[in-house]
C-alpha cells in the first residue's frame, strides 16, 4: 500500500508530507484546489515523463517521494532482484526534477531509470478515471484478470511448465533431426572412409617406428654393399689368393737344396694365404649376420607412403588416423542408433503435446466456468450503478496455443438492449466506462489488482443514488486493497475510512500554494455539507451530512 507521499516544490505545492491509511481514502476540495497536481506528482514518482514545467516557479528543483509497504511475496521484490537492486518490505520511489526538465530516479536511494520506476509503479498502483490509464482492462490483460478471478493461477503455472517442457522436447527433436540429416548426407563418405581406414589399420606411433626402421634399413643396405665389395675382392681375377697359392706351389717344387733360402718365403706366403682365407670367412660371416632384405625395405616404404597419403587425404596427422577411423565408425553407429533415438524423441514430443493439450483443455473448461461466474457477479453490481440495462460479457475464442493456454479472452459490454456489444473501452461512455470498471474491480477485489487503486473522479455526472452505490462499492473494495478516490460526491466521501482535504492558500498577493491535510469529526461534516450545499453551508446540509456519515 501507499503509506506516505512527500512532495517538494511541485507546481503549487511547496512542501507536503502526507500519510495514507489502509482501506478507503477520499480526497476532496473545491474545483481548482489542486487535486490533479497531487496525482501528477505521484505519477512523477512512478516514472511519468519529466517536465520542467512541474517545478514550482522560482525553484531550481522539485522532488516527489512515494513510500510503499509491500508484502514479502509481492512481485516487486522479484523485479528488483532481477535488476540487481536491494529491497525490503518498505519500498521508496523518489524522483527529482530540475527546472530545465532533467530528472533522476531512485529506488531505496539506489539510482533507477524512469522505465524501472514505471514498471514498479504498474505493480504497485492502478489509476483509473474517465480519461485515465485504461490499459489494465484492455484485451491483453483480460485473460489474466479472468484467471485471477477464477483462482486459476496454479493451473496457468502448471500449463506454463508443460508448455516449456513441450518446447524443450521440440527443440531436442529439431536438433537431433538436423544432426541426423547431416549424418545421412555424409553416410556414404563415412562408410567408404571407414572401409579404407579399416583396411589400412593405422596405429598410433606407427609412422615414427617405420621411419626409424627405414633409416636402419638404409644404413644396413649401404653396409651390405660395402661387404659385398669386400667379398668380391677375394673372388675372380682380382683375388690375390690364386696367385699366391700358385707361387707357393712353384716354390715347394723347387725348394730342394735351397730350403734355407725358400723356407722363410714359403712360410710368409702360407701365412698370407691363411690371413686372406680368414678375412674372406669373416666377411662372409658379417654378410650372413647383416641379414639385409631389400624386399623388407620396399614393404616399409610402401607402408609409409600409404599412411602419409591417407593423412593428406583426411587432413590429419598420421598418428591421428586411428582415432579418426574410430570416430567415423562411431558416427556410423550413431547414425544407426540415431534413427531409434529419433523415434524416442518424436514419442516424447507427442507425449508432451498430449499433456499440454489436456491441461490446456482443462484450463479452458475452468475458464468457461469462471466466465459464467464473473458475468453473474458483475451483473449484480451493475443495477445499483444505474447500468441495469447494460450487460457485461466475457468473450472466449480459440487462440494459438501459448504458455497461457488456448483461449483468447476479451471483455465486451452491451450498454443498451438491442445495441451491438463491443469492447468495453470502445462502447462505453466515460461515465459508463468508470462504473463498469468499478463493478469489475469490486468483483476482482484482491484478485489480479494492484495493492493500491486510485479512482480519479469516476463519479462525475452521476446522481445521488448512483454516487451512493459507487461509495458503497469503493468501501467494499477498500476491505481488500487500498483505495484512494478523488471525488466531488458527498455520498462517496461519507463512506471513507480516511478523508483528506485539499485547498489553496494565498501567501501574499502573488503567491499561491496547495495544501492537503486529514480532516475528521466536525470539520469532516462541514466538508461533506459543503459538497452537498455548495458555497453556503446550511443547517439542513449539515444534518444531511450527519445522516450520510452515520449511514
Amino acid at each position: 500500500m501507499l503509506s506516505r507521499l512527500v512532495i517538494r516544490n511541485i507546481v503549487l505545492i511547496e512542501a507536503l508530507d502526507l500519510d495514507f491509511a489502509e482501506g478507503f481514502t477520499v480526497l476532496t476540495g473545491e474545483t481548482g484546489a489542486g487535486k490533479s497536481i497531487l496525482l501528477d506528482a505521484l505519477s512523477l514518482a512512478l516514472g511519468a515523463r519529466a517536465d520542467g514545467g512541474l517545478v514550482r516557479r522560482g525553484e531550481a528543483q522539485g522532488s516527489v517521494t512515494a513510500t510503499f509497504l509491500v508484502a514479502p511475496d509481492h512481485p516487486a521484490h522479484a523485479l528488483l532482484a532481477d535488476k540487481g537492486l536491494e529491497g525490503d518490505d518498505v519500498l521508496i520511489l523518489r524522483r527529482t526534477l530540475t527546472a530545465d526538465g532533467k530528472g533522476r530516479g531512485f529506488v531505496n536511494d539506489q539510482p533507477a531509470t524512469a522505465s524501472l520506476l514505471r514498471t514498479l509503479g504498474s505493480l504497485l498502483i492502478e489509476v483509473h478515471g474517465q480519461d485515465a490509464d485504461r490499459s489494465l482492462i484492455e484485451t491483453a490483460a483480460h485473460r489474466r484478470l479472468l484467471d485471477a478471478f477464477g483462482g486459476l493461477a496454479p493451473d496457468v503455472e502448471e500449463l506454463r511448465e508443460l508448455h516449456a517442457a513441450l518446447r524443450r522436447h521440440e527443440a531436442a527433436l529439431a536438433e537431433h533431426e538436423a544432426a541426423l540429416q547431416a549424418a545421412r548426407e555424409e553416410a556414404d563418405y563415412l562408410r567408404a572412409s571407414v572401409e579404407e581406414l579399416s583396411a589400412l589399420e593405422p596405429e598410433p606411433g606407427e609412422e615414427e617406428r617405420l621411419a626409424t626402421e627405414r633409416q636402419t634399413m638404409a644404413a644396413a643396405e649401404k653396409m651390405a654393399g660395402d661387404l659385398a665389395e669386400a667379398a668380391a675382392s677375394f673372388e675372380g681375377p682380382r683375388s690375390p689368393i690364386p696367385a699366391l697359392a700358385g707361387a707357393l706351389r712353384k716354390l715347394e717344387r723347387k725348394q730342394a737344396g735351397a730350403e734355407s733360402v725358400l723356407a722363410p718365403v714359403m712360410d710368409a706366403l702360407s701365412a698370407a694365404l691363411d690371413v686372406l682365407e680368414e678375412a674372406r670367412t669373416t666377411v662372409a660371416e658379417a654378410q650372413r649376420a647383416l641379414d639385409f632384405n631389400p624386399g623388407s625395405m620396399e614393404v616399409v616404404e610402401e607402408r609409409l607412403f600409404a599412411l602419409r597419403a591417407a593423412a593428406r587425404k583426411y587432413q590429419v596427422p598420421v598418428d591421428d588416423l586411428a582415432d579418426l577411423a574410430t570416430r567415423m565408425a562411431d558416427g556410423l553407429t550413431e547414425l544407426d542408433q540415431g534413427e531409434a533415438r529419433l523415434e524416442a524423441l518424436s514419442a516424447a514430443v507427442a507425449a508432451a503435446e498430449r499433456a499440454y493439450r489436456s491441461a490446456a483443455a482443462a484450463l479452458s473448461h475452468k475458464r468457461g466456468m469462471a466466465t459464467l461466474a464473473l458475468e453473474a457477479e458483475v451483473a449484480t453490481e451493475l443495477a445499483p450503478l444505474k447500468l441495469d440495462k447494460a450487460k457485461f460479457m466475457v468473450r472466449r475464442s480459440d487462440a494459438e496455443p501459448t504458455a497461457e493456454g488456448i483461449d483468447r479472452i476479451e471483455f465486451f459490454v452491451q450498454t443498451n438492449p438491442g445495441s451491438p456489444p463491443g469492447p468495453l473501452v470502445k462502447v462505453a461512455s466515460g461515465g459508463e466506462f468508470s462504473r463498469f470498471l468499478l463493478a469489475l474491480k469490486v468483483c476482482l477485489a484482491g484478485r489480479g489488482s494492484a495493492s493500491t487503486m486510485i479512482f480519479d473522479e469516476i463519479d462525475t455526472g452521476v446522481g445521488g443514488a448512483v454516487s451512493d452505490a459507487i461509495g458503497m462499492r469503493m468501501a467494499r473494495l477498500g476491505e481488500a486493497v487500498q483505495v484512494i478516490a478523488v471525488t466531488h460526491a458527498p455520498q462517496v466521501a461519507a463512506r471513507a475510512d480516511q478523508h483528506l482535504l485539499i485547498a489553496k492558500t494565498h501567501q501574499g498577493a502573488a503567491t499561491t500554494a496547495t495544501a492537503v491535510r486529514p480532516i475528521e469529526g466536525t470539520e469532516r461534516r462541514e466538508e461533506i455539507a459543503r459538497m452537498l450545499a455548495g458555497a453556503t453551508v446550511t443547517d439542513e446540509a449539515r444534518r444531511a451530512a450527519d445522516r450520510l456519515i452515520e449511514a
